[in-house]
């Protein structure tokens, strides 16, 4: 039951993210040249949403949430490699699945990059500031 659960939530997060055109290249493309407001609109609901989200979690109090420490040169590292991946494929990891659902094959190759990265974190992790 619980793969069931996660399945629906994951197509229809897919659904929404292709009728907000948060998958398309050109929207990304705009984006980045600050000439819509449209993404950053859907970021800043995403956000919205989170908020309200791990507001109702913490009043339930189904799980804890510890602050992280801040970590401004790692952040920024990252970030920049995360922003520089996502502007060249035009692509974030959030929307690849929904990419390869429409048949847009280009998409695995952003997947592959996406898990090719997580390898090699998982091998500097111990290297890398905690």
């Amino acid at each position: 039951m619980t793969f069931a659960k996660f399945f629906i939530f994951g197509v229809s997060f897919s659904i929404v993210l292709i009728k907000v055109e948060a998958i398309s290249w050109f929207r990304i493309q705009e984006m980045f040249y600050f000439q819509s407001f449209h993404m950053y609109g859907v970021l800043l609901s995403g956000i919205g949403v989170a908020m309200v989200g791990f507001w109702l979690i913490k009043k339930v109090g189904k799980i804890e949430i510890s602050p992280k420490p801040l970590q401004p040169f790692a952040n920024v590292i990252g970030g920049v490699l995360f922003g520089l991946g996502w502007g060249i494929t035009g692509a974030c990891s959030g929307p690849v699945y929904a990419l390869i659902g429409l048949n847009v094959w280009p998409a695995l190759i952003v997947l592959a990059g996406a898990l090719i990265g997580t390898v090699i974190y998982g091998y500097l992790r111990k290297y890398l500031p905690h």
